[in-house]
């Protein structure tokens, strides 16, 4: 209750100040309380482009409009590659498979799944995916809590990744576990 009687405090003085209330609420990443949230097929909410190599990553939801609780992004044009197996020890990774076919590795399990099919990789469980040859793939991706994962992403963009050890990734609260088993 303290963040909001703050908020109301601040936003009594932001006029005072000089600064526009519209000009915030149009900011890309700003989304003002109540607001519809909507996002273009085919567009990142900050029409911005993100990279790991293997995909486009588009961020559908930013961290900052849900308090930390969810990040949400779309990797379109999937092809052969994908992350090492790891684990999130702090936040669930949900994935849904939105076009063509994509393989999981959760646990012990290994899955191939199609349009329309998902699957939560639950923390603590190590898990990785990887699209299969063919047609390219699309696939949404959904981190609760957010945790780290939006920064992870930007600062692993190519064309300039930094070198991605075991220790590079816990700075950003993840485990690598060890190779995909979906690598040749």
């Amino acid at each position: 209750m303290r963040r909001r009687s703050f908020l109301k405090s601040a936003a009594a003085l932001l006029p005072a100040a000089g600064l526009d209330l519209n000009a915030l609420a149009n900011t890309p990443g700003i989304l003002p309380s109540g607001q519809a949230h909507v996002v273009a097929a085919g567009k990142d909410c900050q029409d911005e482009s993100h990279s790991r190599g293997y995909s486009t990553i588009l961020f559908k939801v930013l961290p900052r409009e849900t308090s930390n609780g969810l990040f949400v992004i779309e990797h379109m044009n999937l092809v052969k590659g994908g992350p090492p197996l790891h684990i999130h020890p702090h936040q669930e990774e949900y994935f849904y498979v939105i076009e063509g076919e994509v393989r999981f590795a959760v646990g012990d399990k290994r899955l191939t799944l199609g349009a329309g099919d998902s699957v939560l990789g639950p923390r603590g469980i190590p898990h990785t995916f990887a699209a299969v040859e063919g047609k390219p793939g699309r696939l949404l991706i959904a981190f609760s809590p957010a945790g780290k994962m939006e920064q992870f992403l930007r600062d692993t963009a190519v064309p300039n990744p930094p070198v991605e050890d075991a220790a590079f990734w816990r700075r950003y609260d993840i485990e690598m576990v060890g190779p995909s088993p979906f690598q040749a």
